[in-house]
């Protein structure tokens, strides 16, 4: 192949060193290679909306898009953590002989906590989790989660018992933890211990090129562990283990499903002749799902949505969505609907000296009805770099911008031209830039340019965050549910209202939608 393979991975140590692998075996094979890391999705411009293509909510992968997007040509994943059911247009292009598959325990000093009936064990895993339990059940499981050097310091700066990693995970790096036991009774997850490479399915030059590095044997077990995952979750996130092996001229395959918390526990063994092994994966699930494992799929499925849940008051694009780590199910809704007001002509085609604008949505009110052209304003200071953006792609220059109204009116105290501004605001709009220039004796021409409507919708009883955006949308929030929750927000103003109500106030780094998201990430674990 005469051009440059571009190989997109993730900038984590263990994907890294998974796609450096990749790189490696092609190159040997006489192929030039680059390595992209990819950090963020941007915005996917394709000919048909998303959902024709099947990534939506936790499907929507960064290294999806970039593929689908001609970004990249391959991209390098754990296949374990690969969906069952790829994006239209991507396809599995080849399968690297697997690693060690097993699950690990990692503990402090001695094995005698398994003897014990008090441990307490550190796991992310819902299928570790309960399988432990199931062995273990007078044991305690606690969350952990991160990569994997976090982990491995969060174990040794724990009282914790010990915790379980995936083998290859701490091989492939270099880590080595003094104590660990290989718990050959635990059954991985499907496919665990294997790389997958995948292609857009048209680029017929990179999938021949990719078949060269599929090991067979691998891709056969893997095919048969993730068919019966398939089978099983239905889309729901299960505690489900399974492990495909060549066995002379068969494949044999173990299987389990548990419930949450380990105390229910269905297995099936199957094996098929070499060839005859397509359906074994979907014939292992339905002898599970024969023997009470659709009940217990029941029950699953009710547990899981009492997991971890965020609610954003602003609906959130597609791109928002796929930035929040996998194990967050999130939700949203406008809690604030905007209508632009009727802004009279006289003070639009005035010349204002100095204007301040503190909402993207009073940018768009502006213009509603008047062009840029038509607009003589002087100075216009504003807050928040996305508004300043916008003013100076619609507008004009901005003069100087803040990241809240607080700072913005002490700037204007201490450095604006003339004692007079004009200030295109909502009709409900926080008390605190007009009064603190009004105090310093500069005189404020407040012109309504928006209106907001409360829009509040009831949110579910399990939902432990909540996204916001402006006081608006917290008083809107709190017209239909309680100040209980985690409150995650987009700037020291909204936090600081927000203080008012709820006990514990995350604040994004900087105000974004997307810095919000990144809190609630880092606060649950990093994605």
């Amino acid at each position: 192949m005469g051009k440059i393979i571009r190989i997109g991975t993730r900038d984590s140590e263990l994907a890294l060193w998974q796609a450096n692998t990749v790189k490696e075996k092609l190159e040997i094979l006489g192929h030039q290679t680059a390595l992209v890391p990819v950090k963020s999705t941007g915005d996917l411009v394709l000919d048909k909306p998303l959902h024709e293509l099947g990534i939506t909510g936790i499907f929507t992968k960064t290294l999806d898009v970039a593929l689908l997007k001609g970004e990249i040509d391959i991209a390098v994943h754990s296949m374990k953590d690969v969906p069952t059911i790829l994006p239209n247009d991507i396809v599995q292009a080849a399968v690297l002989e697997r690693g060690n598959f097993l699950d690990i325990l990692a503990y402090k000093t001695n094995q005698e906590f398994l003897a014990q009936k008090d441990a307490v064990i550190a796991t992310g895993s819902l299928r570790r989790k309960a399988q432990w339990l199931n062995r273990y059940p007078t044991h305690t499981t606690t969350d952990l989660r991160g990569n994997v050097n976090t982990r491995i310091e969060k174990l040794r700066n724990s009282d914790w018992n010990g915790a379980i990693f995936a083998a290859a995970g701490l091989e492939r790096i270099g880590i080595k933890h003094k104590n660990t036991i290989g718990l050959t009774w635990m059954l991985p997850a499907p496919a665990q211990g294997a790389i997958v490479v995948v292609a857009r399915k048209g680029d017929v030059e990179i999938l021949n090129t990719c078949a060269e590095l599929n090991d067979e044997p691998t891709e056969i077990c893997t095919t048969v562990e993730r068919q019966f995952l398939n089978k099983l979750e239905g889309g729901c996130t299960a505690p489900i283990g399974a492990l495909a092996k060549i066995e002379e001229d068969r494949v044999v395959l173990q299987g389990v499903l548990l419930s949450t918390d380990g105390s229910k526990k269905l297995e099936s063994e199957l094996s098929a002749r070499m060839g005859e092994h397509h359906n074994l994966g979907r014939d292992c699930a339905n002898s599970i799902l024969a023997r009470g494992g659709k009940r217990l799929m029941s029950e699953i499925q009710g547990d899981i949505t009492k997991s971890p849940t965020v609610f954003s008051t602003k609906k959130l694009t597609s791109d928002q969505l796929s930035r929040f780590m996998d194990s967050v199910t999130v939700d949203s809704e406008d809690f604030i609907q905007v209508n632009p007001s009727r802004i009279p002509s006289v003070v639009l085609k005035s010349k204002i000296k100095n204007v301040i604008i503190t909402s993207q949505n009073a940018v768009e009110a502006i213009l509603t009805h008047n062009t840029a052209d038509k607009l003589r304003f002087e100075n216009i200071y504003c807050v928040g770099r996305k508004t300043k953006r916008l003013i100076e792609k619609r507008i004009g220059p901005v003069k100087h911008q803040e990241k809240n109204a607080v700072k913005l009116a002490q700037h204007l105290v201490e450095y604006m031209d003339g004692l007079e501004v004009t200030y295109f605001c909502s009709h409900q709009r926080l008390d605190d830039l007009p009064t603190i220039l009004s105090e310093n004796n500069i005189t404020v021409n407040e012109v309504e340019a928006y209106r907001t409507k409360y829009s509040p919708t009831e949110i579910a009883n399990g939902v432990e965050g909540v996204l916001f955006f402006s006081p608006s949308g917290i008083e809107s929030y709190l017209l239909k549910n309680p100040a209980d929750k985690i409150a995650y927000c987009i700037g020291e103003t909204t936090a600081k209202f927000a203080r008012k109500h709820f006990a514990d106030v995350h604040l994004a780094r900087i105000p974004t939608i997307e810095s919000v998201i990144d809190k609630v990430n880092e606060n649950y674990g990093k994605k």
